[in-house]
């Protein structure tokens, strides 16, 4: 059986954290190891697209829903808040700069489903066509919603290719879309001449086709829904680092300057972050993703290279690699070996170049023509992966009145505005339409504290380089 990132965490955490004798360690160890998950400036080459800051937070206030977190998931949420309930006073904080999480740096793909059903399916195929309708119909909005605010994100809906390593990949994919075909939904086979004529590659068995997603520039995306929010009446403030969280039938949100925000009803919308506020430490593994990006190529450079369908790919192997071509005609390619550093430590300047050597010989090896053009930039980011790659949004805390979306586990671009609609409902009371998703108040598997999930991380890595 073909071992997936999903299943690849899964074995490997669990098998880190069931250790003899682990347990009382276990249950100790956050109080010895507590490091916060680090902010760090966002260096993308998303990042060029990034709107001017807002003011931070000068003095106390008191607002009906706080937002924290100004990526996607955070102004979706606070668009759609003030959307369905004007009347409600709403206000987003953000650390640093919206988007300067891994909604303004990541690999810029629109993919529908979840990630823990996307070419699987579950017990429930037409559960899993519904999540596919739900997913490629906000693509569409999001399209829409680009239009009406001016902002345009270079959103390309030519669909998104999932490419076949190996033949053994190729049946998989095959089979999947027969399956897919008998319950309507739109997707295709392409067998390896086909995939060539479109990508430029020989590299490839085949491939998934799905026409419902597509390509952007993410923070182009960040900015439209910081417009739409502010537009709607929400209030953004930037560079406004919430500590601490004091639950109650009010919050007390704590800012680092010494400020208190209240409120009725809290939306965490912090990703991978949300741990540091002391939510979700157990349910989500903050891996660290590498992106490189070329110069722009030139016109004579692209017509060498091939790509004439300009849909983004991605491969099926654990280390998964994914491609793409800007606007401007650079390709960016991201992935490779997941990371993830003890205690959550900052990447080291060693990291950032063993990522980029790994890069760019799967640049090279996927396009030859690409041979000695460089990386113009490089990057990394840190995302909220769940040990099976499902989602979840809904209510948590003692009051049940903080709302929160989470473990996006790749498929974030388009997922978090999904969950932002989802959250607005939740809190205008419109619960039954969502009741029977799988991801909605849906428990994530326990993650292990440290040092067992490092433990288990490092294992699972060597256990699959050596071939498993």
């Amino acid at each position: 059986m073909r071992l997936d990132r999903r299943h690849f965490l899964k074995s490997a955490a669990l098998g880190g954290g069931v250790l003899v004798g682990a347990a009382g360690v276990n249950a100790l160890a956050p109080r010895v190891w507590s490091r916060r998950v680090p902010l760090e400036r966002n260096p993308s080459f998303w990042a060029r697209s990034q709107a001017p800051p807002n003011p931070s937070l000068t003095e106390d206030l008191t607002v009906d829903i706080a937002v924290v977190g100004g990526g996607l998931t955070g102004l979706s949420s606070a668009y759609y808040l003030r959307d369905l309930a004007p009347e409600k006073s709403v206000a987003l904080f953000e650390a640093q700069g919206c988007g300067n999480g891994a909604s303004g740096r990541n690999g810029a793909m629109l993919l529908t489903m979840t990630a823990d059903r996307f070419m699987i399916f579950s017990d429930d195929p037409r559960m899993d066509r519904e999540i596919y309708d739900l997913t490629a119909a906000n693509v569409l909005a999001l399209s829409r919603l680009s239009a009406s605010t001016g902002i345009d994100c270079d959103l390309d809906a030519a669909g998104t290719l999932q490419v076949c390593n190996s033949e053994a990949d190729a049946e998989t994919a095959r089979a999947y879309v027969t399956r897919a075909k008998t319950f309507g939904m739109p997707v295709e086979f392409w067998e390896p001449r086909r995939l060539a004529a479109a990508i430029g590659t020989q590299a490839y068995r085949g491939a998934f086709y799905d026409p419902s997603g597509g390509h952007l520039n993410p923070m182009k995306l960040v900015r439209t829904f910081k417009y739409a929010a502010e537009r709607a009446g929400a209030h953004v403030y930037e560079n406004t680092v919430i500590d601490q969280v004091e639950e109650g039938p009010v919050h007390a949100l704590r800012t680092r300057d010494g400020h208190v925000v209240r409120a009725k009803l809290l939306v965490l919308a912090c990703n991978a972050f949300a741990p540091n506020l002391g939510f979700f430490a157990n349910s989500i593994l903050p891996l660290r993703e590498y992106v490189g990006i070329t110069r722009p190529l030139s016109a004579d450079e692209l017509t060498a290279l091939g790509w004439r369908f300009r849909a983004p790919f991605s491969d099926m192997r654990t280390e998964v690699y994914y491609f793409g071509l800007s606007q401007d005609g650079r390709v960016h390619i991201g992935g490779g070996e997941p990371q993830y550093n003890f205690n959550n430590a900052p990447a080291a300047p060693g990291d950032v170049e063993l990522h980029r050597s790994q890069l760019g010989r799967e640049l090279v090896r996927v396009y030859p023509a690409l041979a000695g053009v460089e990386f113009d930039l490089m990057w990394s980011g840190i995302i909220d992966w769940s040990l099976n790659a499902a989602p979840s949004v809904g209510r948590t805390g003692r009051h049940r009145n903080v709302l929160y979306g989470i473990g996006y586990s790749g498929h974030g671009v388009n997922l978090t505005s999904v969950f932002g609609r989802i959250i607005a409902e939740l809190a205008a009371g419109r619960e039954d339409r969502w009741r029977r998703y799988p991801f909605v108040n849906s428990s994530l598997d326990y993650v292990p504290n440290e040092p067992f999930r490092w433990i288990a991380a490092k294992a699972g890595v060597l256990w699959y380089a050596s071939g498993g």
